[in-house]
């Protein structure tokens, strides 16, 4: 059988009814504009895309407080010139601005809204860790002709796609139309997204766990009970052993636990409570989330099925577990059940 491209892939879901033209199109355009950025990661000192952005001595702060490095201001343009021109958005939202941007008044208008982090775990780049860039595809309300930030807070339910590029040994692009979650490898001399994987399946049950211990001494009572059972190991409650795995770049994570199980924990802490949470549910919580339960797995605040979160702002934080359902579960009962008893 010859390799199915993504072109492909997206002509047979919209030959099937299950998407319409012109979000086979959208998609396609961030798929190439992963590929640009892939090319620019590739490059590193080559291309004199690491370090800081700004000037020497005062690097440039994003909307979330952070120190942007080079890489995350160039994927950012690339997205955002990408997608002006195609005809098939309204407005973009990015991780690295204030507020959305309407696609300008000289191109054509569609009826999508596109969000995204363009270089998730972007601390990685300047040690050549894997780093990638994630997205969620949501419709402009009916009727909005000049969408604002206020249009974009719709629940994770509301999304029509979501997917992310993990740019590592090899450039992947994993995705789901709300059909399956299907993993695409860049084909470097063809240029073209090919299809490896088709409907992939998180294992329910699992013995490995992503999550920043070092962060230990500020979690929730119940997220503390909840990892030192599984430290205790098979003599412990859980009756197994855990390994942890930790790259402190959710792409690379959460990539992780689609291909082998796992859970990917960033709770609600003492440092962060004040802000909610420390990933943001619009650019990284959902369209994961969406992924990850697509594959069969489970996405949750710790108390709530993340999906099912009801944005109130565009940079809105929240706490995360997703991955195996079961050791989800098993997290969010923990939280439940301390809260109960209160």
């Amino acid at each position: 059988m010859s390799p199915i491209s993504l072109t492909r892939y997206l002509i047979e879901e919209q030959q099937a009814g299950r998407i319409c033209a012109d979000l086979r199109l959208l998609i396609e355009v961030v798929a190439r504009a992963c590929k640009s950025i892939s090319i620019a990661v590739g490059k590193g000192d080559l291309g004199g895309v690491l370090g800081d952005a700004g000037t020497p001595g005062s690097a440039s702060i994003n909307v979330q407080g952070e120190a942007q490095k080079k890489l995350d201001v160039l994927s950012n343009e690339i997205l955002l010139e990408t997608n002006a021109w195609g005809g098939h958005l309204a407005a973009c939202a990015s991780e690295e601005m204030d507020h959305s941007q309407p696609i300008p008044d000289r191109y054509p208008k569609g009826n999508y809204l596109l969000v995204f982090d363009p270089l998730d775990g972007s601390s990685n780049i300047d040690v050549n860790v894997t780093v990638g860039t994630i997205f969620s595809v949501l419709r402009c309300p009916d009727g909005v002709s000049a969408p604002g930030d206020e249009h974009f807070l719709q629940p994770g339910t509301a999304q029509v796609a979501a997917g992310y590029a993990a740019y590592g040994s090899s450039t992947l692009l994993v995705l789901t139309v709300g059909h399956g979650t299907h993993v695409f490898t860049l084909d470097r001399e063809i240029g073209s997204f090919i299809l490896t994987r088709r409907d992939v399946r998180i294992p329910e049950e699992t013995r490995e766990f992503a999550a920043n211990v070092s962060n230990q001494r500020h979690w929730e009572a119940p997220m503390q009970r909840y990892v030192d059972e599984m430290l205790a190991g098979k003599h412990g409650p859980r009756g197994k052993d855990y390994n942890m795995r930790w790259v402190a770049s959710m792409v690379a994570d959460v990539h992780r636990i689609l291909t082998r199980g796992g859970i990917f924990i960033y709770p609600l802490d003492a440092k962060n409570r004040a802000q909610g949470g420390k990933l943001r549910l619009l650019y990284e919580a959902n369209p994961m989330s969406l992924l990850v339960e697509q594959a069969g797995g489970a996405a949750s605040t710790g108390r709530l099925r993340m999906l099912e979160v009801q944005p109130e702002k565009l940079h809105q934080r929240v706490p995360v577990f997703l991955g195996s359902k079961h050791e989800v579960e098993y997290a969010v009962a923990l939280h439940r059940a301390h809260d109960a008893n209160a």
